[in-house]
């Protein structure tokens, strides 16, 4: 399996640190949709869209903008990342979906997660003291949908299903569902057990912090008698690649404190992260991925050496950043990142052949 590297956004509508300025929510969406035609086109192989439902966010119908990714790209996967689940339909998301994978010749993929941010479950009518009901009880008819046409389905929190036919299908044999964990290690051992694919959120700390939850996740997979080696796991983490280490860090700090501060108050109230604490995430061992091509690149293979990741989704951008800035980054990491590591985990893997 090659190794897959990509780029996701959540659309924020935040007000730019140096000029004070903040973008329409209308250019906010065009740019995302440019973003993908990009990555598109620099060879990165995912793009995905986070789901929010506020003001200071675009992507409260991921589905949307990922159908019109679909008609601006030819060849990248396109994700949401994540779904939050617990407070959608599954049926709803099939459709959705789906349909996505017939516009896009098959590209589609979800991510389904249980949600940090919380706002969607009160405005679609669900108590938040069901969280983790919710999130297991529509996993499972999600995944029987993918599987089965007509079905006969029953549950505690929708209307029953009886012979329903669900359509459309998928363009090719199914659409890829993976789950998103932040790393708690029971996320991670129920995902194992069901054999799904793994995205893992790295939102600050080491680079080693899921070492524990990978383990679980693969011993719970084999448990169950799934070929642990075969299921992928994916890193998602925010960053950006720069000219330089200098740049890069001089370019994305502003934003991503100013994201950090107004867009990440899910449970009421933003982090402030100084520039001495961000540059300390920006060092070898640390989470983030930002800095040099080259940095990437060894921060992306040591990556692959501590989890055996397949998959990498940068969140580039995050706060604001101007578009030129975000899509130079995109370039970078296409053509200058992304061949390199591919290559050498090819290499590592034959090696260990």
């Amino acid at each position: 399996m090659t190794f897959e590297l990509g780029i996701m956004t959540f659309g924020e509508v935040t007000e730019d640190p140096i000029t004070g300025a903040a973008p329409s929510p209308r250019r906010r969406v065009r740019e995302t949709i440019e973003q993908a035609g990009v990555a598109d086109e620099v060879g990165l192989d995912v793009f995905g869209v986070g789901e929010h439902h506020r003001g200071d966010f675009v992507g409260s119908a991921p589905a949307v903008l990922l159908a019109a990714a679909a008609e601006r790209t030819e060849r990248i996967r396109l994700t949401s990342s994540v779904t939050v689940l617990g407070s959608e339909d599954p049926v709803r998301v099939w459709e959705q979906f789906a349909t996505i994978d017939l516009l896009s010749a098959g590209r589609a993929e979800i991510i389904a997660g249980r949600g940090s941010y919380t706002e969607s479950f009160p405005l679609f009518g669900y108590d938040l003291r069901d969280y983790g009901d919710l999130f297991r009880e529509k996993l499972d008819l999600l995944l029987k949908i993918r599987d089965h046409n007509p079905l006969t389905w029953d549950g505690n929190f929708r209307a029953p299903l009886v012979e329903a036919d669900i359509a459309p299908r998928a363009d090719g044999a199914t659409i890829p569902i993976w789950v998103g964990v932040g790393g708690s290690p029971a996320s991670a051992i129920s995902t194992g057990r069901l054999g799904l694919p793994m995205a893992l959120a790295l939102l600050l700390g080491p680079m080693s912090s899921h070492e524990q939850t990978v383990d679980l996740y693969r011993a719970a997979a084999e448990e169950a008698g799934h070929d642990a080696d075969a299921l992928p796991v994916s890193i998602n983490v925010h960053g950006y690649v720069g000219r330089t280490s200098q740049e890069a860090r001089d370019v994305m700090y502003p934003y991503f404190a100013k994201g950090m501060a107004d867009n990440n108050h899910q449970r009421g109230k933003g982090m402030l992260i100084p520039r001495a604490a961000f540059d300390a995430q920006s060092s070898p061992r640390a989470g983030l991925l930002v800095g040099s091509p080259q940095e990437i690149i060894d921060k992306l293979l040591g990556y692959h050496a501590l989890y055996g990741v397949r998959r990498a989704i940068i969140q580039m951008g995050f706060g604001g950043m101007p578009q030129k800035e975000h899509l130079d980054a995109i370039e970078r990491l296409g053509t200058e990142v992304a061949p390199v590591v591919r290559r050498e985990v090819a290499a590592l893997e034959a090696r260990a052949a």
